[in-house]
């Protein structure tokens, strides 16, 4: 077994748990967004929503491409 076949396992095992706990990595993303604003003290709130926006929108691309 490659390294692709490896890698290509572990993206299988990723899509299976966002499709049975797809809202809670979404919780997740939004939740880890608020730390790092928090943390930064709102000096990066806009690119810090915007990496949000993407994160969680590549997990729903992700879970449903089951």
């Amino acid at each position: 077994m490659g390294i692709g076949d490896k890698f290509d396992e572990l993206k299988d095992k990723a899509k299976d748990a966002l499709g049975q706990h797809g809202d809670k990595a979404q919780e997740g993303v939004e939740r880890a967004g608020g730390f790092v604003d928090e943390k930064t003290g709102g000096q990066h709130s806009e690119q810090i929503g915007k990496g949000t926006e993407k994160a969680q929108e590549g997990l729903r691309n992700l879970g449903e491409q089951q």
